[in-house]
Order: structure tokens, then C-alpha cells, then sequence
């Protein structure tokens, strides 16, 4: 298994496919970071009999004592991961979106440039709901107009590389979003702060049977004044953000 990278994966009651995930992060040669968001009994049960499975040299369970939203929980395993020595974390969700067959090539593209985050680019099939995919580029949009570039191709997959040190950094400074909002500030304001992006196509899937946690009122309300601030540090961050295009 690789020293230097992590794969951090937030668990919110997905006991049927955290298995599979935890399968492929090894597969891929990464020791397994799990996050239990404050899960229902049984899916606690599940990540339980995983960390006895696999012990502790493959996988580290860190729980959480209550639900604090995706970005809480991702926040709280870069943190655990950069405390164990890891220079790279993965990010992957539970729900079995993602391919985990494409872990290689993040690992390969996160080698050649060790200080990028390496973002997934979704490729989708039929099963996504187009409600989704319309709200997604709503939001490409506004991240285009906050970072005045489309080096970011898609802020909301879950499925990236980031180097721990810039990315910790920015969490100990800001206070990011603790839900569905953070996926898409921390790559903005990591942008910001001119930490390289490179965007990396891999297929997405929506199972029909599969577990959203995604809130439609609470969830739009949080993007939307995500946004809203994004824009206002946008405007703050202007002349440098235009002097970045006018130089590169």
C-alpha cells in the first residue's frame, strides 16, 4: 500500500455499498479513512466489523458523535490524515458512484503534479436525474465567474485528490461550508489561492436504489448563500484574480 496517500471516504448510513468501496481503496493500494458522520446503528454495526476485518494497517475508522453534514466529515478525515502523516488524501464517496477502477489514474495524476488537486470530471449514462444535472451547471456557472477561469470543470464530484498541506492550511483559516456546499468552496477558494487544478473525466453513476443525502430546500438555500459569499470574495480578490489571467 502507497504511505503518502489516503483515501478518505464520509459514511452516512450506506451499509450496503461501503464494502464495495472499502474493496476498491484497497485494490487501488490505499489504506481506507473512514468517517462515520453519526450513522444509524445498524450501518455503525457494518463499519465496525469492517475495522476488525481489515485491522488497522488497512483501514482507520474515526467517528463523529452526531451528523455534521459531508463537509464536517471531510473536514474531519483531511484533518485525521494529515495527523497520521499523509502528504495526499482521496476523496471518494460511499454510495458507489464513483469507479473505483479509475482510482489509478487520480493516483498517477496526483504523481506528476504532486501540488494539483486532481478533480473528477463527471461522464455520466442515463441514470443520472436530469434535475440534477441541470442544477449541476448552475453552479459550473457561478464557480466560473467566482474563479474568472473554467480551470474547474465540475465542482461537485466527490471523487478528487487534494495535497494536504495547502488544503489544511485553508481549513484552519476558513470556516467552509459543513454540508453539500463545501465539495464546491474548498475548490474555489483553494483556486484562490492558486493551488493548480486538474481535471480528471470518470464515469459517475446513480443507482436506482441508491441512498441520497442530498436536501433539496436546505441544500439549495446552503448553495445559494455559498455562492453569494464566493461572489463577494470574488469581487474582493478582483485585481488579482485578473493580473493571474493577464500573467499566465
Amino acid at each position: 500500500m502507497r504511505t503518502d496517500v489516503v483515501a478518505v471516504i464520509p459514511v452516512y448510513n450506506h451499509p450496503a455499498t461501503i464494502g464495495a468501496m472499502v474493496d476498491g481503496v484497497h485494490a487501488g493500494g490505499l489504506h481506507a479513512l473512514l468517517v462515520d458522520d453519526g450513522s444509524e446503528p445498524g450501518c455503525a454495526a457494518v463499519l465496525d466489523a469492517l475495522a476488525a476485518r481489515h485491522g488497522p494497517d488497512r483501514l482507520t475508522l474515526v467517528r463523529l458523535p452526531h451528523n455534521q453534514g459531508k463537509g464536517g466529515a471531510l473536514m474531519a478525515g483531511l484533518r485525521a490524515a494529515g495527523a497520521r502523516g499523509f502528504t495526499h488524501a482521496l476523496q471518494i464517496d460511499a454510495d458507489g458512484q464513483h469507479a473505483v477502477g479509475d482510482i489509478p489514474r487520480f493516483l498517477a495524476a496526483s504523481a506528476a503534479q504532486p501540488g494539483a488537486v486532481i478533480v473528477g470530471q463527471p461522464i455520466y449514462d442515463d441514470s443520472v436525474p436530469l434535475g440534477r444535472l441541470v442544477g449541476r451547471y448552475a453552479t459550473h456557472i457561478w464557480v466560473w465567474i467566482n474563479t474568472l477561469s473554467l480551470a474547474i470543470r465540475d465542482s461537485m464530484c466527490g471523487f478528487r485528490v487534494y495535497p494536504l498541506a495547502p488544503t489544511l492550511r485553508l481549513l484552519d483559516e476558513v470556516a467552509l461550508g459543513k454540508r453539500m456546499d463545501f465539495d464546491t468552496e474548498v475548490l474555489v477558494r483553494l483556486a484562490w489561492r492558486g493551488v493548480p487544478m486538474v481535471n480528471l473525466p470518470t464515469r459517475v453513476t446513480y443507482p436506482q436504489d441508491g441512498i441520497s443525502h442530498f436536501r433539496l430546500g436546505r441544500d439549495n438555500v446552503l448553495i445559494s448563500a455559498m455562492h453569494a459569499r464566493l461572489f463577494g470574495g470574488m469581487l474582493l480578490r478582483l485585481p488579482l484574480l485578473l493580473w493571474r489571467r493577464v500573467a499566465g
